[in-house]
């Protein structure tokens, strides 16, 4: 059962009752999904039993519209607040906090009666995101669109701290203790990493991110911000280099995977937020220097990102706008919440030049 905002994919969903998943580099495990159905946004009702009657409920709606779900959550768990029973929420973002954000939005709308019986009993936890699902080329999506392109894995890391009672036994799904721990060093491991080949393939004129994973200078670059966030995250968890520097060969081996035909443009988009304080760049930069390790090759990557440019995002043009009105000190300050003029801000001014003596970047 999903719950779909777009009217015209719920209809077509409805009418098929089905779609199929198409597993990349391994076509014989590709499979169709049968027995598929989608409530619309409009049947607020037929949600709220939906919701009531679940055991657990996986949202997948990107974290900014969190928000637009809250209340149809709050209104299941209202109504299954009467019958009893256990529920689970899992957030399946690729967001800072996405289930704290879920809790404390349902928690403020629901009545005082169902407040208690929430904090008994339903569980709101977050689950890291490993498996790539790209979109479909158009070719492919006019023959059929509901198709969907997803990368050969198959685990689904959940935080087991905030389960209440058991979740059902789903293939695939994987309670895991330490998940604040996991969740960290994926994040400033494979989305820094992510963001350091998009920002720099971008610039130096790449679409896909495989082809610019393959570029020796970029590569050159990228290994530097593996050992960079290695070494901080051993330092930091007490992880053993040769653990942590094997979980980097795995981010490189997606990244380098020509099977997973994914964009820059997708994951470069809305830069202003993947330049923000504690995202993958300078979030792993600050990390980085807190452990006393100078970051270097991640200040590279931020330079290139302060001027990724892309004429169909809002956001890059008003990145690139800020940076040609107001210079990279103002990108820096009120983006970044970098101290211009401190150890980070200078690295990144000192890198800028560098790439423009390089031949990278050409304004």
């Amino acid at each position: 059962m999903f719950v779909e905002k777009a009217d015209a994919l719920a209809d077509m969903l409805n009418e098929r009752g089905q779609y199929t998943v198409n597993i990349l580099g391994a076509p014989e495990k590709n499979c169709v999904v049968k027995g598929a159905r989608a409530l619309k946004f409009s049947q607020a009702e037929e949600i709220t039993k939906a919701v009531a009657a679940a055991d657990a409920v996986f949202t997948a709606v990107g974290g900014k519209n969190l928000g637009d779900i809250v209340p149809f959550l709050a209104a299941g768990i209202e109504k299954k607040a009467a019958a009893g029973g256990r529920l689970n929420i899992v957030t399946c973002e690729n967001w800072k906090k996405p289930a704290d954000i879920l809790r404390e939005g349902i928690l403020a709308v629901l009545s005082e009666g169902a407040k208690a019986y929430f904090d008994a009993s339903v569980g709101v936890t977050e689950a890291v995101i490993m498996r790539s699902a790209i979109e479909a080329p158009k070719e492919l999506l006019q023959q059929d669109p509901l198709i969907v392109n997803v990368q050969d894995f198959w685990e689904l890391p959940v935080d087991a701290s905030r389960v209440k009672g058991e979740m059902p036994a789903l293939p695939g799904l994987k309670l895991m203790e330490g998940f604040a721990d996991f969740l960290e060093r994926k994040f400033y491991t494979y989305n820094a990493a992510n963001g350091t080949t998009s920002f720099l393939g971008a610039v130096m004129g790449y679409e896909k991110i495989a082809d610019a994973a393959h570029d020796e200078r970029i590569l050159k670059i990228l290994d530097g911000v593996y050992h960079e966030t290695a070494q901080a995250l051993c330092r930091k968890h007490g992880i053993p280099f040769e653990e942590q520097w094997a979980f980097t060969r795995t981010s490189l081996k997606k990244l380098q995977d020509y099977t997973i035909v994914d964009y820059i443009e997708r994951n470069a988009r809305d830069p202003m937020r993947k330049l923000g304080p504690d995202d993958r760049l300078v979030g792993s930069a600050r990390l980085v220097l807190e452990c006393g390790i100078k970051p270097e090759n991640l200040s590279v990557a931020i330079a290139a990102a302060i001027h990724y440019e892309n004429e169909a995002d809002p956001f890059a043009v008003e990145l690139a706008a800020m940076r040609k009105e107001k210079g990279v000190d103002c990108i820096l300050e009120n983006v970044c919440r970098l101290d211009p003029n401190g150890e980070i801000g200078m690295l990144v001014k000192e890198k800028i030049e560098w790439l423009r003596k390089e031949g990278i970047l050409h304004e």
